[in-house]
């Protein structure tokens, strides 16, 4: 699981020179070496000397790129590459072709493009190393100002930013198991193809070789980088074996703590994420689904089934500064990220998966999706999507959206009379909510699952804050989650997206509030 990765700061790394040898290439050449891989048992790539899995984080932070090495630089192109050095968190090489043309040539290792913390790492450091991954930059502003806004490194881990982010959440390229008692795998591209950029492009086409125990599989990726960073991508997988969770476009973050939680003991910032919540929009239904994510005191995991899925996504609604107080982490700067597919992906269900973490340091957050029929090996299956990276509005959320999401003891002065009951509250603004009259009659419906008992509820229009504010008190079950279902609605019309809430009986909210 990703609490076995610390999270990523990403050194200044570096570039190489590529040789002769070219070899004819295109997107089947990925395909077919990946079906190839698939006939053949699992072989674990080849890791890299001890000492440099072993290096502190300070001395792999000191190996550092050059900028003057920077490929294409000189050509004009406005996309430049950067290489990332294996290391402590990467612990094997991949290999990397420049494409021109129908051509792809491997670059070659130097590690004089590199400036190192020390001597003894210099000196021990293999001729023939090889590289972990790279990154893309790109003029988001001055046109002789280059900035990073892709890295592709350790196992079929990316990060993108938009125009106006910094780096936070991840994408994935297939996540196995993931939650699952038998354990999680973590597949990784073991080689990648890389297109020469001309000088008037905008957008950028790479290729993927993806390489695990239960499964092989090809990656086109185009990448347009802007106010949001779009990636284009076509993938094809070949199950080596049944398949128990397959998870299609995975998306990971990180949640230690929200205004939906308790703050943790000696913590004085507000709040500390990358992402907020899942959005999912259900084309079967039509239905958009909100569910704000949680530290949960053991694994926990949803399925939210989708009959036809249009979108999914995990988002950082809560982009102001004074919501966190952090001027060094910056978490309102943190992308959101939507996946949409391509085509009629058939029925299945958004899987949540959300681990415990005692601190902001681990990925403790999954969300992908997941076909009802298992994968077989055998076969092939292909996944076409788009997933782009920027601002929490990128979904195109028609729906008034939940803005905050407050719980407090239902016993105390504001909170109620009733012994076991918890005051849950949503603020909705935005969509239709926006062209209503404060004494519209706004009204929620509120379903209390897990047997649960809605005492009472109520919506009232807070004009401080120009949002609609539902106020419920449930009372959960003994010994069965705080589970709610709550949309807003003026007679027929459906106002907000539907949101969706869960506490499991161990979870320190409800210990403190019960």
């Amino acid at each position: 699981m990703t609490m076995d990765l610390k999270r990523l700061v990403y050194p200044l790394l570096c570039l190489m020179p590529f040789t002769a040898g070219a070899a004819q290439f295109d997107f089947q050449t990925v395909v077919d070496k990946a079906e190839k891989l698939a006939d053949n048992d699992w072989q674990a790539p080849q890791q890299i000397p001890r000492f440099l899995q072993e290096l502190s984080y300070h001395d792999y932070q000191g190996i550092r790129f050059k900028p003057e090495s920077s490929l294409w630089q000189e050509q004009g192109a406005p996309f430049n590459l950067m290489l990332i050095p294996p290391g402590l968190f990467y612990q094997h090489a991949v290999d990397i072709h420049i494409v021109q043309g129908d051509q792809a040539e491997p670059l070659v290792f130097d590690k004089n493009q590199f400036s190192y913390p020390n001597s003894e790492i210099e000196k021990l450091l293999p001729a023939d190393l090889g590289y972990a991954g790279f990154k893309l930059t790109f003029p988001f502003g001055e046109p002789d100002v280059q900035n990073q806004f892709l890295v592709f490194a350790g196992a079929s881990y990316y990060r993108a930013v938009g125009r106006h982010n910094n780096f936070g959440l991840s994408g994935r390229g297939v996540a196995v198991n993931t939650g699952l008692p038998s354990g999680e795998e973590f597949p990784a591209f073991i080689e990648f193809w890389l297109e020469k950029p001309k000088a008037d492009a905008k957008s950028f086409t790479f290729y993927g070789l993806l390489d695990g125990k239960s499964l092989t599989g090809a990656y086109q990726f185009e990448v347009t980088p802007g106010d949001e960073t779009a990636l284009q991508v076509k993938s094809v997988l070949f199950p080596r074996q049944a398949i128990d969770l397959t998870g299609i476009a995975p998306l990971t973050s990180m949640f230690y703590y929200g205004e939906n939680t308790l703050r943790p003991d000696g913590e004085w910032r507000p709040e500390v994420h990358d992402s907020d919540g899942l959005l999912v929009h259900d084309g079967g239904s039509g239905e958009w689904l909100w569910r704000p994510l949680n530290n949960p005191a053991a694994l926990s995991m949803d399925y939210f089934a989708t009959q036809q899925v249009k979108g999914f996504g995990l988002l950082q609604r809560d982009t102001g500064f004074t919501s966190y107080m952090d001027p060094e982490a910056h978490y309102g700067t943190r992308p959101s990220a939507w996946v949409e597919p391509e085509g009629d992906w058939g029925e299945g269900h958004v899987v949540l998966t959300q681990l415990p973490t005692p601190d902001e340091t681990n990925d403790n957050i999954v969300a992908f999706w997941t076909p009802d029929s298992e994968l077989q090996d055998g076969e092939s299956y292909s996944y076409s999507y788009s997933v782009r990276f920027g601002d929490a509005e990128l979904a195109r959320n028609p729906m008034a959206q939940a803005v905050d999401s407050f719980l407090g003891d239902g016993t105390r002065i504001g909170g109620g009379n009733a012994k076991g009951a918890v005051r849950v509250i949503v603020d909705f603004a935005g969509g239709p909510l926006a062209e209503k009259d404060a004494d519209a009659p706004v009204t929620g419906q509120v379903t209390a699952l897990e047997e649960g008992e809605l005492l009472e509820q109520f919506v009232e229009y807070v004009a401080e804050l120009k949002r609609w504010r539902l106020s419920m008190l449930v009372r959960p079950a003994a010994n069965r989650p705080l589970s709610i279902r709550a949309f807003l609605h003026e007679g027929e019309q459906t106002l907000s997206e539907t949101w969706t809430y869960q506490l499991v009986p161990g979870s320190d909210v409800l210990k403190v509030l019960r």
